[in-house]
Protein backbone atom coordinates (compact mmCIF):
# COMPACT_ATOMS: atom_id res chain seq x y z
CA UNK A 1 0.00 0.00 0.00
CA UNK A 2 1.40 3.39 -1.04
CA UNK A 3 1.34 5.99 1.73
CA UNK A 4 1.84 9.32 -0.18
CA UNK A 5 0.83 12.32 1.89
CA UNK A 6 -0.80 9.98 4.39
CA UNK A 7 2.65 9.37 5.95
CA UNK A 8 2.24 12.73 7.68
CA UNK A 9 -0.49 11.25 9.85
CA UNK A 10 0.52 10.22 13.38
CA UNK A 11 1.48 6.51 13.39
CA UNK A 12 -1.45 5.15 15.48
CA UNK A 13 -3.85 6.96 13.18
CA UNK A 14 -2.06 5.41 10.22
CA UNK A 15 -2.47 1.96 11.73
CA UNK A 16 -6.18 2.59 12.24
CA UNK A 17 -6.49 3.73 8.61
CA UNK A 18 -4.75 0.59 7.34
CA UNK A 19 -6.96 -1.66 9.45
CA UNK A 20 -10.13 0.08 8.30
CA UNK A 21 -8.95 -0.11 4.69
CA UNK A 22 -8.40 -3.86 5.05
CA UNK A 23 -11.80 -4.36 6.63
CA UNK A 24 -13.43 -2.22 3.95
CA UNK A 25 -11.82 -4.32 1.26
CA UNK A 26 -13.18 -7.47 2.87
CA UNK A 27 -16.68 -6.17 3.50
CA UNK A 28 -19.25 -6.93 0.82
CA UNK A 29 -22.51 -5.76 2.43
CA UNK A 30 -24.57 -7.92 0.13
CA UNK A 31 -22.52 -7.24 -3.00
CA UNK A 32 -21.89 -10.13 -5.44
CA UNK A 33 -19.01 -12.49 -4.82
CA UNK A 34 -15.72 -10.93 -5.84
CA UNK A 35 -16.98 -7.35 -5.46
CA UNK A 36 -16.17 -5.27 -2.37
CA UNK A 37 -17.15 -1.77 -1.31
CA UNK A 38 -13.54 -0.69 -1.71
CA UNK A 39 -13.72 -1.49 -5.42
CA UNK A 40 -15.98 1.52 -5.94
CA UNK A 41 -14.67 5.06 -6.27
CA UNK A 42 -15.56 6.90 -3.06
CA UNK A 43 -15.43 10.49 -1.86
CA UNK A 44 -13.54 11.46 1.28
CA UNK A 45 -13.67 15.21 1.77
CA UNK A 46 -12.44 16.88 -1.39
CA UNK A 47 -10.71 13.77 -2.78
CA UNK A 48 -11.71 10.61 -4.61
CA UNK A 49 -10.48 7.35 -3.08
CA UNK A 50 -10.18 3.93 -4.67
CA UNK A 51 -9.04 0.84 -2.80
CA UNK A 52 -7.85 3.05 0.05
CA UNK A 53 -5.69 5.34 -2.11
CA UNK A 54 -6.27 8.73 -3.76
CA UNK A 55 -7.81 8.36 -7.24
CA UNK A 56 -6.60 10.69 -10.00
CA UNK A 57 -7.29 10.13 -13.67
CA UNK A 58 -7.07 11.26 -17.25
CA UNK A 59 -10.30 10.64 -19.11
CA UNK A 60 -12.17 11.47 -22.26
CA UNK A 61 -15.69 11.69 -23.66
CA UNK A 62 -16.82 8.74 -25.79
CA UNK A 63 -20.51 9.54 -25.89
CA UNK A 64 -21.17 6.86 -28.52
CA UNK A 65 -19.61 3.95 -26.59
CA UNK A 66 -22.86 1.99 -26.19
CA UNK A 67 -23.57 2.49 -29.89
CA UNK A 68 -20.34 0.77 -30.87
CA UNK A 69 -21.16 -2.07 -28.48
CA UNK A 70 -24.66 -2.53 -29.92
CA UNK A 71 -25.77 -5.76 -31.57
CA UNK A 72 -27.71 -3.64 -34.09
CA UNK A 73 -26.50 -2.28 -37.43
CA UNK A 74 -24.96 0.72 -35.68
CA UNK A 75 -22.65 -1.52 -33.64
CA UNK A 76 -18.98 -2.28 -34.24
CA UNK A 77 -17.65 -4.30 -31.33
CA UNK A 78 -14.33 -4.98 -33.03
CA UNK A 79 -13.73 -1.24 -33.29
CA UNK A 80 -14.83 -0.70 -29.69
CA UNK A 81 -12.26 -3.20 -28.45
CA UNK A 82 -9.54 -1.47 -30.47
CA UNK A 83 -10.60 1.92 -29.12
CA UNK A 84 -10.48 0.77 -25.51
CA UNK A 85 -7.06 -0.79 -26.02
CA UNK A 86 -5.70 2.40 -27.60
CA UNK A 87 -7.13 4.58 -24.85
CA UNK A 88 -5.68 2.35 -22.16
CA UNK A 89 -2.27 2.39 -23.88
CA UNK A 90 -2.31 6.20 -23.73
CA UNK A 91 -3.21 6.34 -20.03
CA UNK A 92 -6.88 7.27 -20.54
CA UNK A 93 -8.88 5.22 -18.04
CA UNK A 94 -12.05 7.22 -17.29
CA UNK A 95 -14.76 7.41 -19.95
CA UNK A 96 -17.76 9.74 -19.87
CA UNK A 97 -20.60 8.42 -22.01
CA UNK A 98 -24.26 8.64 -22.96
CA UNK A 99 -26.47 6.12 -21.15
CA UNK A 100 -29.79 7.24 -22.63
CA UNK A 101 -30.90 9.00 -25.80
CA UNK A 102 -34.45 9.84 -26.85
CA UNK A 103 -36.05 9.28 -30.25
CA UNK A 104 -36.52 12.69 -31.81
CA UNK A 105 -37.46 14.35 -35.08
CA UNK A 106 -34.81 17.02 -34.55
CA UNK A 107 -32.68 17.29 -37.67
CA UNK A 108 -29.37 16.77 -35.86
CA UNK A 109 -30.34 14.15 -33.28
CA UNK A 110 -28.59 10.79 -33.18
CA UNK A 111 -30.42 7.75 -34.47
CA UNK A 112 -31.35 5.15 -33.36
CA UNK A 113 -32.21 6.12 -29.78
CA UNK A 114 -32.14 4.11 -26.56
CA UNK A 115 -35.54 5.41 -25.45
CA UNK A 116 -37.92 4.94 -28.36
CA UNK A 117 -40.78 6.48 -26.39
CA UNK A 118 -41.59 6.67 -22.68
CA UNK A 119 -41.26 3.20 -21.19
CA UNK A 120 -39.96 1.58 -24.39
CA UNK A 121 -36.23 0.92 -24.81
CA UNK A 122 -33.97 -0.28 -27.60
CA UNK A 123 -32.55 -3.57 -26.32
CA UNK A 124 -29.81 -3.60 -28.97
CA UNK A 125 -28.34 -0.40 -27.55
CA UNK A 126 -28.75 -1.53 -23.95
CA UNK A 127 -26.84 -4.68 -24.86
CA UNK A 128 -24.26 -2.34 -26.33
CA UNK A 129 -23.90 -0.70 -22.94
CA UNK A 130 -23.58 -4.18 -21.40
CA UNK A 131 -20.72 -5.03 -23.73
CA UNK A 132 -19.03 -1.68 -23.18
CA UNK A 133 -19.05 -1.97 -19.38
CA UNK A 134 -17.88 -5.58 -19.49
CA UNK A 135 -14.93 -4.67 -21.73
CA UNK A 136 -14.06 -1.65 -19.60
CA UNK A 137 -14.02 -3.86 -16.51
CA UNK A 138 -11.42 -6.09 -18.16
CA UNK A 139 -9.19 -3.02 -18.58
CA UNK A 140 -9.76 -1.56 -15.11
CA UNK A 141 -11.46 1.53 -16.56
CA UNK A 142 -14.15 3.64 -14.90
CA UNK A 143 -17.38 4.88 -16.51
CA UNK A 144 -19.33 8.10 -15.99
CA UNK A 145 -22.81 7.72 -17.52
CA UNK A 146 -25.33 10.52 -18.08
CA UNK A 147 -29.08 9.97 -18.28
CA UNK A 148 -30.30 12.97 -20.28
CA UNK A 149 -29.19 15.96 -22.31
CA UNK A 150 -30.09 19.62 -22.10
CA UNK A 151 -29.13 19.92 -25.77
CA UNK A 152 -30.73 18.61 -28.94
CA UNK A 153 -28.24 16.09 -30.31
CA UNK A 154 -29.54 13.05 -28.39
CA UNK A 155 -33.22 14.03 -28.07
CA UNK A 156 -32.89 15.15 -24.50
CA UNK A 157 -35.12 17.20 -22.22
CA UNK A 158 -36.88 18.97 -25.06
CA UNK A 159 -38.06 15.60 -26.39
CA UNK A 160 -39.63 14.72 -23.02
CA UNK A 161 -41.48 18.04 -23.15
CA UNK A 162 -42.71 17.32 -26.67
CA UNK A 163 -43.86 13.80 -25.78
CA UNK A 164 -45.89 15.16 -22.88
CA UNK A 165 -47.33 18.35 -24.34
CA UNK A 166 -47.55 17.48 -28.02
CA UNK A 167 -45.80 20.75 -28.80
CA UNK A 168 -43.19 20.52 -31.57
CA UNK A 169 -39.60 20.82 -30.42
CA UNK A 170 -37.97 24.13 -31.26
CA UNK A 171 -35.15 23.05 -33.59
CA UNK A 172 -32.26 25.45 -32.90
CA UNK A 173 -30.20 24.10 -35.80
CA UNK A 174 -32.92 25.23 -38.22
CA UNK A 175 -34.27 28.33 -36.47
CA UNK A 176 -31.29 29.69 -34.56
CA UNK A 177 -33.66 30.33 -31.64
CA UNK A 178 -31.32 29.15 -28.91
CA UNK A 179 -32.90 31.07 -26.02
CA UNK A 180 -36.33 29.70 -26.90
CA UNK A 181 -34.88 26.19 -27.18
CA UNK A 182 -33.17 26.43 -23.78
CA UNK A 183 -36.28 27.69 -22.02
CA UNK A 184 -38.33 24.91 -23.62
CA UNK A 185 -35.81 22.30 -22.44
CA UNK A 186 -35.94 23.74 -18.93
CA UNK A 187 -39.71 23.12 -18.80
CA UNK A 188 -38.69 19.50 -18.24
CA UNK A 189 -37.84 20.19 -14.58
CA UNK A 190 -41.34 21.43 -13.88
CA UNK A 191 -43.40 18.66 -15.51
CA UNK A 192 -44.24 15.85 -13.02
CA UNK A 193 -45.22 13.32 -15.70
CA UNK A 194 -41.96 13.92 -17.57
CA UNK A 195 -40.11 13.33 -14.31
CA UNK A 196 -41.94 10.03 -13.83
CA UNK A 197 -40.84 8.90 -17.31
CA UNK A 198 -37.31 10.07 -16.59
CA UNK A 199 -37.15 8.13 -13.33
CA UNK A 200 -38.46 5.03 -15.05
CA UNK A 201 -35.61 5.37 -17.56
CA UNK A 202 -33.07 5.86 -14.77
CA UNK A 203 -34.34 2.80 -12.91
CA UNK A 204 -34.31 0.73 -16.10
CA UNK A 205 -30.61 1.39 -16.58
CA UNK A 206 -29.36 1.48 -12.98
CA UNK A 207 -31.02 -1.80 -11.98
CA UNK A 208 -30.30 -3.60 -15.26
CA UNK A 209 -28.43 -6.91 -15.19
CA UNK A 210 -25.55 -6.99 -17.65
CA UNK A 211 -26.16 -9.74 -20.22
CA UNK A 212 -22.41 -10.23 -20.70
CA UNK A 213 -21.07 -10.65 -17.17
CA UNK A 214 -24.25 -11.05 -15.10
CA UNK A 215 -23.60 -8.01 -12.88
CA UNK A 216 -26.32 -5.58 -11.97
CA UNK A 217 -25.24 -2.11 -12.99
CA UNK A 218 -25.72 -0.72 -9.49
CA UNK A 219 -23.36 -3.40 -8.16
CA UNK A 220 -20.66 -2.88 -10.78
CA UNK A 221 -17.61 -0.88 -9.63
CA UNK A 222 -16.84 -0.11 -13.29
CA UNK A 223 -19.49 2.61 -12.95
CA UNK A 224 -17.85 5.46 -11.06
CA UNK A 225 -20.72 7.90 -11.37
CA UNK A 226 -24.21 8.52 -12.69
CA UNK A 227 -24.78 12.02 -14.06
CA UNK A 228 -28.21 13.60 -14.13
CA UNK A 229 -27.71 15.01 -17.61
CA UNK A 230 -25.26 16.50 -20.04
CA UNK A 231 -24.93 20.22 -19.25
CA UNK A 232 -28.24 20.84 -17.46
CA UNK A 233 -29.10 24.54 -17.18
CA UNK A 234 -31.99 26.37 -15.49
CA UNK A 235 -32.83 27.91 -18.89
CA UNK A 236 -31.70 30.92 -20.86
CA UNK A 237 -30.07 33.91 -19.22
CA UNK A 238 -33.36 35.74 -19.85
CA UNK A 239 -35.77 33.34 -18.14
CA UNK A 240 -33.43 31.01 -16.24
CA UNK A 241 -33.45 33.08 -13.02
CA UNK A 242 -37.19 32.68 -12.53
CA UNK A 243 -36.90 28.89 -12.84
CA UNK A 244 -33.70 28.41 -10.84
CA UNK A 245 -35.49 27.08 -7.74
CA UNK A 246 -37.18 24.35 -9.79
CA UNK A 247 -33.81 23.46 -11.31
CA UNK A 248 -32.17 23.26 -7.87
CA UNK A 249 -34.99 21.10 -6.51
CA UNK A 250 -34.72 18.78 -9.53
CA UNK A 251 -31.00 18.30 -8.86
CA UNK A 252 -31.52 17.48 -5.20
CA UNK A 253 -34.47 15.14 -5.66
CA UNK A 254 -33.04 13.31 -8.67
CA UNK A 255 -29.64 12.81 -7.03
CA UNK A 256 -31.38 11.46 -3.94
CA UNK A 257 -33.42 9.07 -6.08
CA UNK A 258 -30.34 7.73 -7.89
CA UNK A 259 -28.59 7.17 -4.56
CA UNK A 260 -31.58 5.14 -3.39
CA UNK A 261 -31.03 2.81 -6.36
CA UNK A 262 -27.22 2.84 -6.42
CA UNK A 263 -25.86 3.37 -2.90
CA UNK A 264 -22.32 2.24 -3.77
CA UNK A 265 -21.86 4.61 -6.72
CA UNK A 266 -21.39 8.35 -6.99
CA UNK A 267 -23.78 10.95 -8.38
CA UNK A 268 -22.86 14.17 -10.17
CA UNK A 269 -24.89 16.62 -12.24
CA UNK A 270 -22.94 16.98 -15.50
CA UNK A 271 -22.93 20.77 -15.11
CA UNK A 272 -20.75 23.21 -17.07
CA UNK A 273 -20.04 25.09 -13.85
CA UNK A 274 -20.70 28.81 -13.61
CA UNK A 275 -21.48 29.01 -17.33
CA UNK A 276 -24.29 26.52 -16.82
CA UNK A 277 -25.61 28.48 -13.83
CA UNK A 278 -26.33 31.80 -15.54
CA UNK A 279 -22.63 32.74 -15.31
CA UNK A 280 -22.96 32.98 -11.53
CA UNK A 281 -20.56 30.89 -9.42
CA UNK A 282 -22.74 31.41 -6.35
CA UNK A 283 -25.75 29.95 -8.12
CA UNK A 284 -23.56 27.02 -9.14
CA UNK A 285 -22.61 26.52 -5.49
CA UNK A 286 -26.22 26.74 -4.36
CA UNK A 287 -27.39 24.23 -6.98
CA UNK A 288 -24.71 21.75 -5.93
CA UNK A 289 -24.98 22.09 -2.16
CA UNK A 290 -27.19 18.99 -1.93
CA UNK A 291 -25.56 16.21 0.11
CA UNK A 292 -26.66 13.80 -2.61
CA UNK A 293 -24.36 15.49 -5.16
CA UNK A 294 -21.09 13.76 -4.37
CA UNK A 295 -18.77 15.86 -6.51
CA UNK A 296 -18.73 18.83 -8.84
CA UNK A 297 -18.16 19.09 -12.58
CA UNK A 298 -17.41 21.94 -14.91
CA UNK A 299 -16.82 22.33 -18.64
CA UNK A 300 -14.74 24.84 -20.58
CA UNK A 301 -15.12 25.80 -24.24
CA UNK A 302 -12.65 28.41 -25.44
CA UNK A 303 -14.15 28.69 -28.93
CA UNK A 304 -17.86 28.25 -28.17
CA UNK A 305 -17.71 30.91 -25.46
CA UNK A 306 -15.91 33.42 -27.68
CA UNK A 307 -12.52 33.35 -26.00
CA UNK A 308 -10.41 31.88 -28.82
CA UNK A 309 -10.54 32.14 -32.61
CA UNK A 310 -8.67 29.38 -34.43
CA UNK A 311 -8.69 31.56 -37.55
CA UNK A 312 -6.93 34.34 -35.65
CA UNK A 313 -4.93 32.35 -33.12
CA UNK A 314 -1.97 34.62 -32.50
CA UNK A 315 -4.20 37.53 -31.55
CA UNK A 316 -6.54 35.54 -29.29
CA UNK A 317 -4.48 32.73 -27.75
CA UNK A 318 -2.90 34.55 -24.79
CA UNK A 319 -6.11 36.24 -23.66
CA UNK A 320 -8.06 32.98 -24.11
CA UNK A 321 -5.64 31.05 -21.93
CA UNK A 322 -5.62 33.78 -19.29
CA UNK A 323 -9.42 33.57 -19.14
CA UNK A 324 -9.27 29.77 -19.07
CA UNK A 325 -6.80 29.85 -16.19
CA UNK A 326 -9.11 32.11 -14.21
CA UNK A 327 -12.11 29.88 -14.97
CA UNK A 328 -10.32 26.77 -13.75
CA UNK A 329 -9.01 28.52 -10.64
CA UNK A 330 -12.50 29.83 -9.84
CA UNK A 331 -14.03 26.36 -9.86
CA UNK A 332 -11.21 24.63 -8.00
CA UNK A 333 -11.45 27.31 -5.32
CA UNK A 334 -15.21 26.78 -5.04
CA UNK A 335 -14.72 23.02 -4.78
CA UNK A 336 -12.15 23.50 -2.02
CA UNK A 337 -14.60 25.73 -0.15
CA UNK A 338 -17.42 23.21 -0.56
CA UNK A 339 -15.09 20.32 0.37
CA UNK A 340 -16.10 18.28 -2.66
CA UNK A 341 -13.96 16.89 -5.50
CA UNK A 342 -14.29 18.50 -8.91
CA UNK A 343 -13.67 17.24 -12.44
CA UNK A 344 -13.15 19.21 -15.65
CA UNK A 345 -15.38 16.81 -17.55
CA UNK A 346 -15.41 18.60 -20.92
CA UNK A 347 -12.91 20.79 -22.71
CA UNK A 348 -11.69 20.69 -26.27
CA UNK A 349 -10.11 22.56 -29.14
CA UNK A 350 -10.19 22.52 -32.92
CA UNK A 351 -7.48 21.54 -35.33
CA UNK A 352 -5.37 24.33 -36.83
CA UNK A 353 -7.25 26.62 -39.23
CA UNK A 354 -10.49 24.91 -38.26
CA UNK A 355 -9.73 21.81 -40.35
CA UNK A 356 -11.62 18.56 -39.78
CA UNK A 357 -9.47 15.97 -41.55
CA UNK A 358 -7.25 13.56 -39.62
CA UNK A 359 -3.65 14.29 -40.48
CA UNK A 360 -4.02 18.06 -40.44
CA UNK A 361 -1.97 19.86 -37.82
CA UNK A 362 -2.95 20.42 -34.19
CA UNK A 363 -0.34 22.89 -32.95
CA UNK A 364 -2.74 25.13 -31.06
CA UNK A 365 -4.87 22.29 -29.73
CA UNK A 366 -1.75 20.64 -28.34
CA UNK A 367 -0.72 23.87 -26.64
CA UNK A 368 -4.18 24.31 -25.12
CA UNK A 369 -4.26 20.71 -23.88
CA UNK A 370 -0.77 20.99 -22.42
CA UNK A 371 -1.51 24.21 -20.52
CA UNK A 372 -4.86 23.01 -19.18
CA UNK A 373 -3.38 19.67 -18.15
CA UNK A 374 -0.48 21.35 -16.37
CA UNK A 375 -2.77 23.63 -14.40
CA UNK A 376 -4.92 20.67 -13.36
CA UNK A 377 -1.84 18.70 -12.31
CA UNK A 378 -0.44 21.56 -10.25
CA UNK A 379 -3.74 21.98 -8.39
CA UNK A 380 -3.97 18.24 -7.76
CA UNK A 381 -0.35 17.97 -6.62
CA UNK A 382 -0.86 20.63 -3.98
CA UNK A 383 -3.89 18.79 -2.59
CA UNK A 384 -6.68 20.86 -4.12
CA UNK A 385 -10.02 19.32 -4.99
CA UNK A 386 -9.54 18.68 -8.70
CA UNK A 387 -9.03 15.02 -9.52
CA UNK A 388 -9.06 14.72 -13.29
CA UNK A 389 -10.26 15.68 -16.72
CA UNK A 390 -12.34 14.23 -19.56
CA UNK A 391 -11.26 15.90 -22.78
CA UNK A 392 -13.81 16.26 -25.57
CA UNK A 393 -13.65 14.12 -27.46
CA UNK A 394 -12.32 10.75 -28.55
CA UNK A 395 -12.68 10.09 -32.28
CA UNK A 396 -10.20 7.23 -32.40
CA UNK A 397 -10.60 5.12 -35.50
CA UNK A 398 -13.80 6.86 -36.63
CA UNK A 399 -13.84 8.88 -39.84
CA UNK A 400 -16.31 11.26 -41.47
CA UNK A 401 -18.13 9.62 -44.36
CA UNK A 402 -19.59 12.73 -46.01
CA UNK A 403 -17.69 15.35 -48.01
CA UNK A 404 -19.33 18.12 -45.97
CA UNK A 405 -18.38 16.32 -42.70
CA UNK A 406 -22.02 16.07 -41.60
CA UNK A 407 -23.13 12.91 -39.81
CA UNK A 408 -25.83 10.72 -41.33
CA UNK A 409 -27.36 7.62 -39.79
CA UNK A 410 -25.14 4.65 -40.57
CA UNK A 411 -21.92 6.69 -40.68
CA UNK A 412 -19.00 6.11 -38.34
CA UNK A 413 -19.27 7.70 -34.93
CA UNK A 414 -16.54 10.17 -34.04
CA UNK A 415 -16.20 12.24 -30.90
CA UNK A 416 -18.30 15.01 -32.42
CA UNK A 417 -22.08 14.70 -31.92
CA UNK A 418 -24.41 14.76 -34.93
CA UNK A 419 -25.01 18.52 -35.01
CA UNK A 420 -21.30 19.28 -35.41
CA UNK A 421 -18.80 18.66 -38.18
CA UNK A 422 -17.26 15.23 -37.77
CA UNK A 423 -13.67 15.99 -36.82
CA UNK A 424 -14.35 19.37 -35.22
CA UNK A 425 -12.95 18.49 -31.79
CA UNK A 426 -12.11 14.81 -32.23
CA UNK A 427 -8.79 13.29 -31.22
CA UNK A 428 -8.05 10.59 -33.79
CA UNK A 429 -5.79 7.56 -33.55
CA UNK A 430 -3.32 9.25 -35.91
CA UNK A 431 -3.00 12.46 -33.84
CA UNK A 432 0.43 11.51 -32.54
CA UNK A 433 1.36 14.91 -31.11
CA UNK A 434 -1.90 15.22 -29.15
CA UNK A 435 -1.61 11.65 -27.91
CA UNK A 436 1.91 12.41 -26.71
CA UNK A 437 0.59 15.33 -24.64
CA UNK A 438 -2.14 13.12 -23.19
CA UNK A 439 0.27 10.31 -22.31
CA UNK A 440 2.66 12.69 -20.59
CA UNK A 441 -0.13 14.15 -18.49
CA UNK A 442 -1.45 10.69 -17.62
CA UNK A 443 1.95 9.69 -16.27
CA UNK A 444 2.03 12.76 -14.03
CA UNK A 445 -1.52 12.31 -12.74
CA UNK A 446 -1.01 8.61 -12.06
CA UNK A 447 2.17 9.44 -10.13
CA UNK A 448 -0.03 11.17 -7.54
CA UNK A 449 -1.73 7.88 -6.64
Amino acid sequence: MKLHWLTRVYRPAMLLLMVSTFLGACATSGLPEGVAQNDFVKVEGRHFMLKGEPYYFVGTNVWYGAYLGSVGEEGNRERLIRELDLLKANGVTNLRMLALSENSELTQSVQPAVMEQPGQYNENLLKGLDFLLAEMAKRDMKAVLYFNNFWQWSGGMSQYVSWLTGDPVVDPDLTGKWNEFMDNSARFYRLPEAQRWYRDAIKTVVTRTNTINGRRYNEDPTVMSWQLANEPRPGSHIHGPEHFDAYKTWIHETAKYIHSLAPYQLVSTGSEGARGALDDIELFREAHASPYVDYLTFHMWLKNWGWFDIHNPDATYDSAMATATDYIDLHVSMANTMNKPIVLSEFGAERDEGEFEPGTTTQYRDRIYAEVFEQVYEHAAEGSAIAGTNFWAWGGYGRAAQENFKWLEGDDFTGDPPQEAQGLNSVFDTDDSTLSVIRGHAEKMHSLQ
